[in-house]
């Protein structure tokens, strides 16, 4: 295995980051997710456009994207394989202890792993903690994962795959990290960044593809909806099939079972769909 750290393509069991690292201490980064298959990255423009404006949110040096590029495009050279999860971390760098960053600059490590294609169908649950939707990280992909890492465990303890939050004022929000739609009426809603929500890179293309609509949802929306999926990077479009105790009836249904043909279509046609 060859990943990417600070400029070269290296060995997994030589590549090193120091412990000092301000993402390992204080969580002070931003990464992305990018699915590839045989080789190719899907939508990796969008995903180096967020990382830009994650890195902007944060305070961070502006990467060097086409840098990143490069590294994605070497790693995935180096580690032929179907389906690959493609993971960039970029870090606040080498610094002292404690929240000031050092001066030596950031540190961005490249990586892949091999995934399987997702079930069509899952279970989710919901968890009593709230997204901030006012928040100094709130919209930005941060390495700050460790409340996700908590809901997670609790969903998986309950034989489900994700776990969705609210935000502080009850309205549904989120997945630990997948976005969440809903069918009401045959109409199909997303809730919007505004929610608190991140601006998924496969949510913004499910809404541009199906023509969804973004709108405040109460949490209890859950409860009554026709249809509920969830989206992201590795799972696209996936049906949900149970929520808490609530089995959806007819899993997956038309809306949802339509937005997963036209995703899987679209995405097939165009490897790298640029933002409007």
């Amino acid at each position: 295995m060859k990943v990417w750290v600070n400029g070269a393509l290296t060995d997994l069991d030589d590549a090193r980051v120091s412990v000092l690292d301000h993402g390992m201490t204080v969580g002070d980064g931003i990464f992305e997710t990018v699915k590839a298959v045989d080789g190719q990255p899907f939508a990796l423009t969008r995903h180096l456009e967020r990382l830009a404006r994650s890195a902007k949110g944060l305070g961070l040096t502006e990467p060097d994207l086409d840098e990143v590029r490069h590294a994605c495009t070497a790693v995935l050279a180096a580690n032929p394989m179907p389906l690959g999860r493609l993971r960039i971390t970029y870090t606040g760098g080498l610094s002292p202890l404690g929240s000031d960053r050092g001066t030596d600059g950031p540190t961005l490590v490249v990586a892949v792993g091999e995934s399987v294609r997702r079930p069509d169908t899952t279970a989710v649950i919901t968890v009593p903690w709230t997204r901030n939707e006012r928040g100094a990280l709130t919209g930005l992909k941060t390495t700050s994962y460790a409340e996700n890492v908590v809901a997670l465990a609790k969903a998986h303890d309950q034989g489900a795959s994700e776990a969705l939050f609210a935000n502080t004022v009850g309205q549904l929000c989120e997945g630990t990290g997948s976005n969440v739609f809903v069918v009401l009426d045959g109409e199909l809603h997303t809730p919007p960044v505004s929610s608190g929500c991140l601006a998924g890179i496969t949510r913004a293309l499910t809404v541009e593809w199906t023509g969804a609509k973004e709108t405040d949802l109460p949490m209890d929306v859950l409860h009554s909806a026709e249809e509920i999926f969830l989206t992201s990077t590795l799972r696209d479009v996936q049906a949900v099939r149970r929520v808490d105790g609530r089995d959806v009836p007819g899993t997956p249904g038309p809306v949802t079972t339509k937005a997963m043909r036209v995703f899987e279509e679209r995405a097939a046609a165009d490897r790298d769909p640029k933002s409007p």
